[in-house]
């Protein structure tokens, strides 16, 4: 993993650190495991035995059948199978040697179809397996030398072993080059397999992906369905994930890819044909800049709403979003496209407008981080979002704002009225999403404590920094008491933001099991990043908000640079520069601001006099000494992780964004 980071496979620097923070301790994150102590793997030479601890495969010297047995840690899930050839195996490539791209020629030999026996166990119940049938495929060889001079190709691939109810088998692959746009081909190969066992080689493959699904873990995007055509042989063939969710985890794929079983119809030579395969889609997605993964979160933030807030409301919709099952009458007589325009769309518009959904990726993530599985709780995506989006209508009409998320606010596109009732309306839809199966009352009564001590908490800072600061400076200014105006600005920022995001982690630690130590470190971290993410957003108020450098280059901007001081807004630069300054220079900076000038050269020599008496560089160190802080607390109480790192990670995320 060390050497992987060398040659520079992530590129997010704040990615790397979290990654090499936990190697640095001789950690392997999970869901990668090391072998327990005194254990290694063992591969022995003169017969096959392969040996990796929880997970074995021999060959039966006298029936020639293949021996699998694999275990988890816990032992309550686990495979005890015997693959026996049903036909005989076919080389691959070139009488079965298959060219590499950095010298890692390999020898690859498969036997395409067996009949499968033996035992699963899951949750410690253990059962016969009443008919199946597998697939064995080789590959060997492909060390490449150390010293090479060959550079390293990146390259991904989607792979298919088939097997159809004609007695006809095939294997077909695809390489492309990911980092070229569009996408660069550099190679398909494909073996044919007739009912009779012979073998062909067509040269006319085309494999390709159909549709996408994406995780909720990693939020990398995989193709699920696949066309496969041969016109030479006739084929013409789909091949469809049963299910979607057949990502495999592990830090050495970078983070993830997706292999797992599919079902085939389609034709070959015109007659109809079905059958069952295995795909695996590997290299296409990486996760190497935060900014690009928080992007995948923001757009399946949006997805989530969509499904809970739709294009065009239905009866059915309109009963879950009004009325409940039992109570579908509330609906007589509702004008749906009036409800859809009055209540969904102000509350879409901003969301459409995007943002990075990190409150959505917490609550999900501090399920992971505890050993939980997010995949259960998809509809929380959403909840967070209607929370922040419908405290953002309001906040906006509240501090008179024109701008957000680079577009007007809504209160200026729909009118104030509709914009306070469908943003106060958002935050009652929380409800339905938290109803989801498998929670116990005690836990269901738990997370409606934390989601009403968000909403209570949001708004009593709400009423704080509506009131604002402006009345305690005349008399802090005086006294040179910074400190209060401190605890001022800062309790106005705990309750506003770093509640809501903490009580969101503790739900998700919650529901995926933390103990009362973890829910409570993970609680801390995310306040301690709430209230870091407010003292940025001031400082990016007076240095700029732009989605690109690019957007920075060309004055594109997301806010309106000093927008706070235009508002007479007391901030933490303000209340930092209090305790540095001369005591007439801070009285003349405050008239100033208390003035809301409009002016933007006034509105610059403000910014340039806090930035010279480094007020504004002081915030960014505090916000990232708290986030240290209260990571240091939580670090020994959760296990190394994928979701532990990308939760580090964020960490900096937010207290080194520069737009």
């Amino acid at each position: 993993m060390r050497k992987q980071l060398d040659q520079g496979i992530i590129k997010d620097s704040r990615l790397e650190r979290a990654y090499r923070e936990v190697l640095d301790k001789g950690n392997v994150p999970l869901p990668d495991r090391m072998f327990s102590p005194g254990r290694d793997a063992v591969c022995e030479l003169d017969r096959l035995f392969i040996d990796l601890e929880s997970a074995v495969v021999t060959k039966d010297p006298a029936t020639g059948a293949y021996l699998l047995t694999c275990t988890t840690p816990d032992k309550q899930n686990s495979v005890e199978l015997t693959f026996t050839p049903a036909k005989k195996p076919v080389r691959h490539g070139l009488d079965g040697v298959v060219k590499g791209h950095d010298g890692d020629d390999m020898f690859y030999y498969f036997i395409p179809r067996c009949t499968v026996t033996g035992h699963f166990t899951i949750g410690g119940v253990r059962k016969t397996v009443k008919s199946g049938q597998g697939w064995y495929d080789h590959e060997f060889g492909g060390k490449a030398p150390e010293n090479s001079d060959v550079p390293t190709m990146e390259y991904a691939w989607n792979w298919a072993a088939i097997q159809l109810n004609n007695g006809m088998e095939l294997s077909v692959a695809v390489l492309v080059d990911p980092r070229s746009k569009p996408q660069r081909l550099m190679e398909s190969r494909a073996v044919l397999v007739g009912a009779d066992g012979r073998r062909s080689q067509p040269t006319d493959l085309v494999f390709k992906a159909e549709n996408s699904w994406t995780s909720v873990r990693t939020f990398n995007t995989y193709p699920t369905v696949w066309r496969v055509t041969m016109e030479s042989a006739g084929v013409d063939l789909t091949l469809r994930a049963p299910f979607e969710d057949q990502e495999f985890m592990t830090l050495i794929a970078k983070p993830g890819f997706w292999e797992g079983r599919v079902d085939i119809g389609g034709t070959v030579n015109g007659a109809a044909v079905s059958g069952v395969g295995y795909v695996e889609s590997n290299g296409f997605q990486t996760l190497t800049e935060l900014d690009s993964f928080f992007k995948a979160v923001g757009a399946q933030t949006r997805k989530a709403v969509m499904e809970v807030y739709p294009d065009t409301v239905t009866s059915a919709d309109a009963i879950a979003l009004i009325a409940t099952p039992e109570t579908p009458w509330y609906i007589d007589g509702v004008d749906l496209e009036t409800f859809r325009r009055g209540i969904v769309e102000p509350v879409r518009y901003i969301s459409d407008q995007g943002g990075k959904s990190w409150r959505s990726y917490g609550a999900l993530a501090c399920m992971d981080v505890v050993g939980g599985d997010s995949r259960k709780y998809v509809r929380w995506l959403s909840m967070p979002e209607f929370m922040h989006v419908g405290s953002l209508i309001v906040d906006d009409i509240e501090d008179r704002s024109e701008k957000r998320r680079g577009a007007p606010c809504a209160h200026l596109v729909y009118g104030e009225p509709t914009a306070i009732n469908a943003g106060t309306a958002a935050y009652f839809q929380g409800q339905q999403m938290l109803l989801v199966p498998g929670l116990t009352p005690s836990q269901l009564n738990a997370i409606y404590d934390y989601y009403f001590a968000a909403l209570r908490a949001g708004h009593a800072g709400q009423a704080l920094d509506i009131a604002g600061l402006g009345y305690l400076m005349d008399d802090v200014i005086e006294r040179g008491d910074a400190a209060l105006a401190e605890s001022r600005i800062m309790a106005i920022h705990r309750l506003k933001t770093a509640v809501p995001a903490a009580s969101l982690a503790r739900m998700g630690a919650l529901v995926g099991g933390g103990s009362p130590a973890q829910i409570e470190a993970i609680g801390r971290y995310y306040e301690s990043i709430g209230i870091a993410f407010q003292i940025m957003d001031d400082v990016l108020n007076l240095r700029g908000l732009y989605t690109s450098e690019a957007d920075k280059l060309a004055g594109v901007e997301l806010k309106t640079v000093g927008e706070d001081i235009m508002a007479g807004k007391v901030t933490f630069p303000v209340v930092k520069a209090l305790a540095v300054l001369p005591k007439a220079q801070m009285r003349a900076i405050w008239e100033v601001i208390k003035s809301k000038p409009q002016d933007h050269a006034v509105v610059a020599d403000v910014i340039r006099q806090l930035e010279e008496c480094n007020s504004i560089d002081a915030c960014e160190v505090q916000s990232r000494e708290m986030v240290e802080e209260a990571y240091r607390a939580l670090d020994p109480v959760i296990p190394d992780s994928f979701s532990k790192i990308m939760l580090r990670a964020f960490g900096w995320f937010v207290t080194e964004r520069k737009r």
